[in-house]
């Protein structure tokens, strides 16, 4: 339950950003969909300095190394601060240029344009909350992530209601806001952190070596990664390809499937550290029993989340946006999205027990290999002539249904096997 409070808190932060920024008009909405897809792709992509850091630290907290755990804790936030500076000034220069690849209209560009040009200062914060919030999980602590990411989501939300409309600062006022609230995150758990370390006498500096070999271990899920935002980021532009209001509703319906994914995603955030625990200690049997629980769960969770997502299929849209054509287009997307919703459960209970043990290559490779479902059939929505509502809909079905069918394959393949189940620190 903790995980599930500060899993929900990044998309909260992109349902308010929606919800606020939409009554500024269509073309805000969907400058903020291409800029947020930009932004969730690069924070996105380096998500393994918590799927990397979790089984690492509980890995060597199983096995009784308490010292190497934080030393562990330690070299990741420092490699997420550097990575989060490098994003930044990367963003600043390039973000016009990847805004442009979208082939959004003019004005909605220049939306996407403005709020980018703001948000990506925040970045260095945004993966400081991850590399720490990892840190803490693999702690066996997730209660500390909740608080700070409860508060954090709060002032996010306040700031944008002042910033977006009294001060009449539009799509600009959302990003600062979001900006000063993120990297408020970042310094309090980063303090956390550090208090941690030091209790157990372990050195706040960071270790060359350490650092490397945390970007070595991460680099089979930032590939991993890598072959998921391919497909979301394709998402965006087959929606974008049927004009305006299609964006836009597609980014409606992405902003509840963030949150909905993510809730499903905190019993997969709990196994992992669970199994990385079990195996660190070398209790194979106990990783196993993890897996069961994991799956009954998931599966259960899904059913009730796809029941309550069809029920406000016809009136959610009017949480995000007034604008008639983007209402209209919104209900199919989001029933797809609601059937899809018990698939989706049971791949990201599987995708979490293999980040759990560490299998991270396996991972990678069969991400890329099932980018050969999606990508096809993106291209093919893009290509069709549909209608906004059709446009949506066709877009989640090829993500939620195709894609997500393609991963439970691969990942079931491999969990039967059992050579997952690798024991030792």
């Amino acid at each position: 339950m903790p995980s599930l409070g500060a899993l929900l808190a990044e998309p909260l932060f992109v349902a308010t950003d929606t919800a606020l920024v939409g009554h500024l008009g269509a073309a805000q909405l969907g400058g903020l969909g291409v800029a947020g897809a930009i932004v969730q792709t690069a924070v996105g992509l380096l998500v393994f300095l918590a799927y990397a850091t979790t089984p690492a630290v509980a890995r060597r907290l199983g096995a009784g190394d308490r010292a190497g755990a934080m030393r562990a804790g330690v070299d990741g936030l420092w490699l997420a601060l550097g990575l989060g500076v490098l994003l930044a000034l990367a963003g600043a220069v390039g973000g016009p240029a990847l805004i442009g690849l979208f082939g959004a209209s003019a004005a909605t560009s220049a939306a996407a344009a403005a709020w980018l040009g703001i948000a990506v200062w925040g970045l260095p914060g945004m993966l400081v909350v991850v590399a720490a919030t990892g840190f803490l999980r693999g702690l066996q602590d997730a209660r500390t992530p909740l608080v700070v990411a409860a508060a954090g989501f709060a002032a996010n939300a306040v700031l944008n209601a002042l910033l977006i409309h009294p001060d009449g600062l539009g799509v600009r006022g959302s990003a600062l806001g979001t900006v000063l609230a993120q990297t408020a995150m970042g310094v309090v758990l980063a303090a956390v952190c550090a208090a941690r370390a030091r209790r157990e006498g372990a050195g706040l500096g960071p270790g060359l070596g350490g650092v490397v070999g945390a970007a070595r271990a991460g680099g089979w899920l930032l590939l991993r990664t890598l072959a998921l935002r391919i497909a979301l980021v394709g998402t965006v532009v087959a929606a974008t390809a049927h004009g305006t209001s299609a964006l836009a509703a597609t980014q409606v319906v992405f902003s509840l499937s963030s949150v909905l994914w993510l809730a499903l995603d905190a019993l997969a955030i709990a196994g992992q550290a669970l199994i990385a625990h079990a195996l660190g200690s070398g209790d194979a049997a106990e990783a196993r029993a993890v897996l069961r629980r994991l799956l009954e769960l998931s599966a259960a969770a899904g059913v009730v989340l796809g029941l309550g997502t069809a029920a406000v299929a016809p009136v959610v849209g009017r949480v995000f946006t007034a604008d008639a054509a983007v209402l209209a287009a919104v209900p199919a997307g989001v029933l797809v999205l609601a059937v899809a919703m018990p698939l989706g459960a049971v791949v990201f209970a599987l995708d979490g027990v293999l980040i759990g043990a560490g299998d991270g290559r396996y991972l990678a490779l069969v991400g890329l290999a099932n980018l050969v479902v999606a990508v096809p059939l993106l291209v093919l929505v893009a290509a069709l002539p549909l209608a906004p509502a059709a446009a949506v809909a066709a877009v989640q079905a090829v993500f939620a249904v195709a894609y997500m069918a393609a991963r439970a394959v691969t990942l079931l393949l491999r969990v039967r096997t059992g050579r997952w189940a690798r024991v030792g620190a």
